[in-house]
């Protein structure tokens, strides 16, 4: 069954170098995905292919079951039915928040226009702002414009390329969270190109992860961050602890107590990574002796790192602020063992 929009190996090449590598993704109705990954990986090149930007070399894309571009059909981007919010908002300086709304939908009546025009904005919360001009809005309210503006022609699916990453931080989760509500009422399939993780773990019902031009992983939230597919994703989604070891009769041993392994692992050197919310501490004589080399508090959290003689490298704990404990102090940490994650030593992070 065919999605709001479907690349199927897809394949872009700049220059003689191969930017998007074979990349096969969908957008279902209703739903929003974010092409997740580090710049350069080839995620926004992939949104421009979609939106007709770019002349893919290889693959096919489909925007509402229709054929839109191949190797030999390319589809001009205004007569795709895509909806594109770039992340500078690109809002057109001389015309009013009303004006740069109503610009994709100017093949309609009068009156019908200027009715869905208000609709709109009282959507997003800015009919007041009808005749203001762009430069007297907040970054925030621009890029609602654009979000209204975009969604004026009822597009088949939403494109957004990196569309909060402009806004100032404390802005940023309240624009995002607004957004985001409004395409998922009016049920608009969104792709939203991100780099970043958090973002892509609050918006998002499946995230795909990119990487050197093409995609290590899809899936849920849930999926990606809590069973990565290599040591890259797992070390996306944070800065993760990190200990080598080699199976042996099934197991991985390490200071926190044995790990079973995989079969197909047996003999073989491994990378076991894990998170700092994996480490808690322990009452005395109950778990590994580490010393606490530095201390900082991270809003709720507080950030600790541990060193002990049996351990090549520090390792990062995290924990309730309400547990804080002071640099140089002696501490006890165990482990939950179920939130290691073990790959191959030849496995590239």
């Amino acid at each position: 069954m065919s999605g709001a929009l479907d690349l199927q190996d897809v394949q872009f090449a700049y220059d003689g170098d191969d930017v998007v590598r074979g990349v096969s993704l969908t957008v279902a109705p209703g739903e929003i995905v974010c092409l997740l990954g580090p710049s350069g990986c080839g995620k926004t090149t992939c949104l421009r292919i979609a939106a007709g930007l770019e002349r893919l070399t290889r693959g096919t894309v489909r925007v509402g079951g229709r054929q839109v571009a191949s190797k030999d059909v390319h589809v001009p981007p205004e007569q795709r039915r895509v909806g594109l919010v770039l992340q500078d908002f690109a809002l057109f300086p001389h015309l009013t928040v009303a004006q740069n709304v109503a610009f994709g939908v100017q093949n309609r009546d009068k009156s019908t226009r200027d009715q869905q025009v208000l609709d709109l904005l009282d959507h997003v919360d800015l009919k007041a702002y009808a005749d203001a001009w762009p430069h007297q809005l907040s970054g925030g309210q621009q890029q609602r414009v654009a979000l209204a503006r975009a969604l004026a022609p009822e597009p088949y699916v939403m494109l957004m390329d990196e569309p909060f990453s402009g806004l100032d931080v404390t802005l940023r989760a309240d624009v995002r969270q607004r957004a985001v509500a409004v395409l998922k009422s009016r049920a608009v399939p969104t792709l939203i190109v991100t780099h970043d993780p958090d973002e892509a773990l609050a918006v998002a019902d499946r995230i795909i992860i990119m990487r050197d031009g093409r995609v290590l992983q899809a899936g849920t939230p849930e999926e990606v961050y809590l069973n990565p597919a290599d040591p890259f994703v797992m070390t996306f989604f944070g800065a993760p602890n990190h200990l080598m070891g080699s199976v042996q009769n099934g197991k991985v041993a390490t200071p926190f107590g044995p790990i079973s392994a995989s079969p197909s692992l047996e003999g073989e050197n491994v990378a076991i990574y894990f998170r700092g919310t994996a480490l808690t501490l322990a009452k005395p004589g109950d778990g590994v002796p580490m010393r606490v080399e530095d201390a900082r508090l991270l809003g709720p959290v507080q950030r600790l790192i541990l060193t002990s003689d049996g351990l090549d490298a520090p390792l990062i704990m995290e924990q309730p602020r309400r547990h804080a404990v002071k640099i140089g102090e002696m501490v006890a940490v165990c482990a939950t063992l179920d939130e290691f994650h073990m790959f191959s030593a030849n496995t590239h992070g």
